[in-house]
């Protein structure tokens, strides 16, 4: 591992602290610092994480430059802070377009000072919606199924590959994403700067904070634990079968890892990175692994209405990443599902007042 003093954005949020506590075990000889504005509810758990494992801890935000204004030079600099949630990018429409993109302008400026390399987690959210909801599909007992006989390019059986169009409308926020990517392609033409772009699906596991809008496994599984409170399928006839695929926090760390340790090879290159069609569900079968996992069954109400930016099914074809790094998903739905559920069941009380 060439880098010796790494900067992780968003560092206190789910993906961030998780990559950075997985660096700090496998390479106990770097400095790494996270920076964070703790907006999110629960980030604050993650502080003694943190602590404990001797990193830096600064409380900022991206949105402001002054915030990265750093006297230490940093050699890599993994982007991780993000307004995720889809629906929060319309009710704050404002501070979304200030996090996701003003943000990466200013953490880009900082990667020019310092001659950084620069990893970027984008989102599959840069796809376009109605050109997703045109992919043909058949509907199973459980699920929609993407078919063979597809007209659009850079879509298969094996699900969305990077060339697939990327058309007009995607949501307010993919595309402060897009618009992301396309200025870190222009800071990398003009700069010299070295830089990687992974489109992630679904991301989850343990210390996620899951809520309706995002981080929706963790949620999941917290009201077949708590038992109280009920979920809904919402769009697309209301029976639950809109499909995504999911990938491990493990299996993502072990993608940044291959990355960062031979940076050249991937350089300027943009990676649908997910579970692809093995880790992917539809929501009545997450129900199902639900069950399974905490033995609890749960009311599910119904609205065949879709909500804004719904996408019928998106799975990721990670083809591209898989031929050049000989990468593969590790982790299996099951697995995934019962770390969390073990989590959830030993930080209960501590957990309580934010998942329930």
């Amino acid at each position: 591992m060439k880098y010796k003093n790494i900067l992780i954005t968003g560092g206190a949020g789910f993906v961030g602290s998780n990559i950075a506590i997985k660096l700090k075990e496998n390479y106990p000889n770097i400095n790494i610092t996270v920076l964070d504005n703790l907006k999110r509810r629960g980030s604050e758990l993650n502080l003694s994480r943190i602590s404990e494992f001797g990193m830096n801890f600064i409380h900022g935000d991206v949105r402001n430059r002054e915030d990265l204004n750093f006297d230490q030079k940093f050699d890599l600099i993994i982007e991780c802070s993000a307004e995720p949630s889809v629906l929060a990018n319309i009710d704050s429409s404002q501070y979304s377009i200030n996090t996701n993109l003003i943000g990466t302008i200013n953490c880009l400026e900082l990667a020019k000072r310092n001659h950084s390399s620069f990893i970027f987690l984008s989102t599959s959210r840069v796809y376009p919606i109605k050109e997703l909801n045109q992919i043909k599909y058949q509907e199973t007992k459980t699920r929609f199924e993407i078919t063979d006989n597809q007209i659009l390019e850079g879509v298969s059986p094996k699900g969305i590959s990077e060339n697939f169009n990327l058309g007009k409308f995607r949501s307010l926020y993919g595309t402060t994403k897009l618009c992301s990517e396309f200025l870190i392609q222009e800071y990398v033409h003009n700069f010299n700067i070295k830089a990687i772009i992974n489109r992630c699906s679904i991301i989850t596991g343990p210390w996620q904070m899951g809520k309706i809008d995002q981080g929706v496994i963790v949620l999941w599984l917290a009201r077949h634990i708590w038992k109280n409170k009920p979920l809904s399928y919402i769009g697309f006839g209301g029976n639950g079968k809109q499909v995504r695929d999911f990938i491990d926090i493990d299996d993502l760390f072990n993608v940044i890892n291959i990355q960062i340790n031979n940076f050249n090879k991937y350089n300027k290159s943009i990676f649908n990175i997910g579970g692809g069609n093995q880790n992917s569900l539809s929501l009545l079968e997450m129900t199902q692994l639900c069950q399974k996992v905490t033995k609890n069954k749960i009311k599910i109400s119904s609205s065949a209405k879709n909500r804004p930016d719904d996408i019928r099914i998106y799975i990721s074809d990670t083809s591209k990443f898989q031929k050049v790094s000989n990468w593969q998903c590790q982790k299996t739905k099951e697995q995934t599902f019962e770390e969390i559920y073990k989590w959830i069941l030993n930080n209960k009380n501590k957990l309580e007042n934010i998942l329930n």
